[in-house]
């Protein structure tokens, strides 16, 4: 039998007993170390310390905690202004498609899109056919009407004079009867007479109004066809931008059929969507400024609305902001980065490397607070620049760790290095 193998494999045993069981005594005897007592204390063979031996607290050597080297600078609070920044894109001024209110035949040469036109100028031309006919005749059947007043009128007057003549005679006859001189037979026709004088005037009148009648149905169907023959030409409401060609000559056009599109362009509207919690800082009136995301151009307006019902899907409040564009250079459509104008504000410039974020989630910085200890402060960010970012929540002057910030937490001893900064 052979005695080596077997001895290699109980030193091994061994050595992995010491390494795994007894790895805190072997660091010891190892740093020339005493072992700890409560080791010593399992061998029943040692002997009791005498009453006049101190006992030895293991909790006095555990070591106390190192301090974490952190790097900060002091921050100190400065007037911005709080702009409100948001993302939109611009809209035009006035956007309107023109169509056809009555069907006819194109007989206008088309303006090319891109066009600038001015308010009333002639975009679309359909064929009148008979309109100007219809109006010839409703116009002639006015004058018809209007020439039959006069002798309607004459009718009242002669009626009025017969009535009037008629009452004479009835009153005569009456004082003449009474003294005898006049039977009752006369009285009993003047009496008729007046009957009869009373029916033509209402006769008469009757007919003014019939003429009356007349000249108002000539004028409305002057005027209807004073309007069907409008509607065949087809003017520009204000001036702008033809967004497409008007409808080519010769093409029918349907009642509804689009004949052109303008856009006024000048002055031109940013329009953006400003969060609930924000929309309190915002006014009208207020300055705004925006850069245009295609071209980079910056553009400066004015607020001229801000609606007070929020958006029921999003939360958010619809703000339009007019900015001039004499020369036409800003679209319809582009997206822009939008800043409104607020009241200013304390807020601290640090690195954006310096942000982080505490158990619960919350944006923040690391500061070293008394007795160098860490801290933890929520921040609220107002403006990204390439300096850094502008954020508030500090207080007026903060020492802020800008390297070792994610190795801390709050409570934990620092030894801080404060790196110079520019502000």
């Amino acid at each position: 039998m052979r005695l080596f193998p077997i001895i290699s494999a109980i030193l091994v045993v061994l050595v992995l007993y010491g390494l795994i069981m007894e790895r805190d005594t072997l660091l010891a005897v190892a740093r020339g170390e005493a072992a700890p007592v409560e080791l010593l204390q399992q061998d029943e063979d040692i002997a009791e310390p005498e009453a006049s031996e101190p006992v030895v607290d293991v909790a006095d050597k555990t070591p106390d905690v190192k301090p974490v080297g952190v790097v900060t600078i002091i921050s100190e609070a400065q007037v911005i202004d709080s702009a409100v920044v948001i993302r939109g894109q611009t809209e035009a001024a006035r956007s309107v498609e023109l169509r056809a209110e009555t069907t006819g035949t194109v007989i206008s040469t088309p303006i090319r899109k891109g066009a600038l036109v001015q308010e009333g100028d002639l975009l679309c031309e359909l064929d009148p056919g008979t309109k100007q006919n219809t109006l010839d005749e409703a116009e002639a059947r006015l004058a018809e009407a209007e020439a039959n007043v006069p002798s309607a009128e004459a009718r009242v007057e002669e009626a009025l004079a017969m009535l009037a003549e008629a009452r004479i005679n009835q009153n005569a006859s009456q004082k003449l009867s009474q003294g005898g001189f006049a039977s009752e037979t006369r009285v009993v026709s003047s009496e008729a007479s007046v009957r009869s004088a009373e029916a033509a005037v209402a006769q008469a009148r009757s007919g003014l109004s019939t003429a009356q009648a007349a000249i108002q149905s000539a004028e409305a169907a002057v005027a209807s066809a004073e309007r069907a023959l409008t509607l065949t030409e087809i003017h520009a409401p204000f001036g702008g931008l033809l967004e497409a060609d008007t409808a080519e000559l010769g093409s029918l056009l349907q009642n509804g059929g689009l004949c052109a599109t303008i856009l006024q362009l000048d002055p031109i509207k940013l329009v953006g969507f400003v969060p609930e919690t924000e929309v309190g800082r915002v006014k009208q009136g207020a300055r705004a400024g925006a850069r245009l995301a295609a071209t980079g151009e910056q553009v400066v307006g004015t607020v001229t609305f801000l609606s007070r019902a929020a958006d029921p899907q999003t939360r958010t409040f619809r703000v339009e902001i007019e900015v001039p564009n004499a020369d036409l250079s800003i679209s319809d459509g582009l997206t822009a980065e939008i800043g409104i104008e607020s009241a200013g504000a304390d807020a601290h410039l640090i690195p954006q490397s310096a942000l982080t974020l505490n158990d619960d989630g919350k944006l923040g910085v690391r500061t070293v607070e008394d007795d160098n200890m860490a801290g933890f402060k929520p921040v609220r960010l107002l403006r990204d620049t390439p300096e850094g970012v502008w954020v508030t929540g500090l207080p007026k002057t903060a020492q802020v760790i800008v390297i070792g910030q994610e190795y801390v937490v709050a409570g934990v001893p620092v030894a801080p290095t404060v790196k110079e900064t520019e502000q």
